[in-house]
């Protein structure tokens, strides 16, 4: 047994809050010295920062990372008759909102490595289960094939450059599902680049336990293209322009000045919380390492590692690999060490998409990670002794 117990949260917010407390707090006197709330001076400020922190063109803040995705398939008008080529592997949102659009999710295994979206079962799919009709490419069940969306998860970039080249070979939109990994870098052929910024959209959420989080939820949209932009800008307001005129339906996606305010005050901060975050990654591999554990459990991929790219992973979630995945959990919550499972089922495991089962391809890599991956914590301001804590806690479990 070990003693004494530490209580370690998955996240702790109130460090960074109370570094930041002034800051914030003048941008929101700000607010409320104006009352301005909605679409005032404050977003376009965020706007323009994290547009340029993110070396994109357009920038277009929305009320969540649901309705970043929601707002760019309303706004490129993907819908019924239409498929979305996704991972299986996600948060809801990922899947959900194809389907509110009327369009289908068109689910693909993920790499057992990095848990992203598999390139080359991409290719396979579009090889093996689809059809060109007319100069359309459509997807095994019929629906033509309008976009393929990558997930960047845990704060890993997928395999941009063998995606975008799928998507060049048959005409497809590439939509970024960003919502995790905000600030990391990808090596691309053309040069770094950063996530989010490689396709036609990239879809971003500032939930607060984001490595850039508000105090609610909030979201954005990047593009290239001024049309779409311009469309996007629309379509978070109702699809209105000018005032009290609507050439297309849009919704209520606006991102309130409070929490731009927020996100603009945390913004300078996000590359050091990166790197504490790589940091605190670091130290994990090295204690399970010296601990020994790396044969029971797999730490998480670095594949850009040698890139020499300083934000190749940003750790949103420190993911390990155990095949006693529950029992573990339960000794570590005995431990009072907090941990989360991303995720407990596949999207086409869900009820809701029972239509959608994949009855010809299975698979199984994403239920094998959705069996086996947990969630150890990681936060800038973790302590290296809660960390010691944590890897003695789960050296303990394999001891027994």
């Amino acid at each position: 047994m070990l003693f004494p117990a530490m209580r370690v949260p998955l996240l702790d917010l109130n460090e960074q809050y109370h570094a930041l407390a002034g800051a914030i707090r003048a941008e929101l006197d700000q607010v409320f010295a104006t009352q301005y709330f909605i679409l005032g001076p404050k977003l376009g400020e965020f706007e323009e920062a994290i547009a340029g922190f993110l070396r994109s063109p357009h920038a277009i803040g929305v009320s969540s990372g649901t309705d970043a995705l929601l707002a760019t398939f309303m706004a490129l008008e993907i819908g019924p008759g239409d498929a979305v080529v996704t991972s299986s592997f996600s948060f809801f949102a990922t899947a959900g909102c194809i389907a509110r659009v009327g369009a289908k999710p068109i689910f693909i295994d993920i790499d057992p490595a990095t848990y992203n979206l598999s390139s080359a079962g991409l290719r396979s799919y579009i090889d093996n289960h689809c059809r060109k009709s007319e100069g359309r490419l459509l997807a095994h069940t019929g629906e033509m094939i309008r976009a393929i969306m990558p997930v960047h998860l845990f704060g890993l970039s997928c395999d941009m450059d063998e995606i975008g080249a799928v998507a060049r070979d048959h005409g497809l939109l590439v939509i970024e599902d960003a919502a995790q990994a905000i600030g990391a870098e990808y090596p691309s052929s053309a040069g770094v680049a950063k996530i989010g910024t490689m396709g036609d959209a990239g879809c971003f959420s500032f939930y607060p336990s984001k490595n850039l989080g508000a105090a609610g939820d909030a979201g954005l949209v990047v593009c290239r293209s001024e049309q779409l932009a311009t469309r996007l800008r629309a379509c978070r307001n109702h699809g209105m322009g000018p005032r009290y005129h609507h050439s297309f339906i849009g919704g209520n996606f606006r991102l309130d000045e409070i929490q731009a305010a927020i996100l603009k005050a945390k913004l300078p901060h996000l590359e050091g919380w990166a790197t504490a975050r790589r940091a605190a990654a670091d130290f994990y591999r090295e204690e399970f390492t010296r601990r020994g554990l790396t044969k029971q459990i797999t730490l998480p991929a670095e594949p850009f590692r040698q890139s020499a790219l300083p934000n190749h992973h940003v750790y949103y979630v420190y993911a390990i690999r155990v095949p006693r995945r529950d029992a573990l959990r339960e000794h570590l919550a005995r431990r009072e060490v907090e941990t989360a499972v991303y995720y407990p089922l596949g999207l086409h495991e869900q009820e809701c998409f029972a239509s959608l089962r994949c009855k010809d391809r299975d698979l199984p890599e994403t239920e094998r990670a959705a069996r086996e991956i947990l969630a150890l914590p990681i936060y800038p301001e973790i302590s290296r002794e809660a960390q010691v804590y944590v890897v003695s806690s789960i050296a303990e479990f394999f001891a027994r």
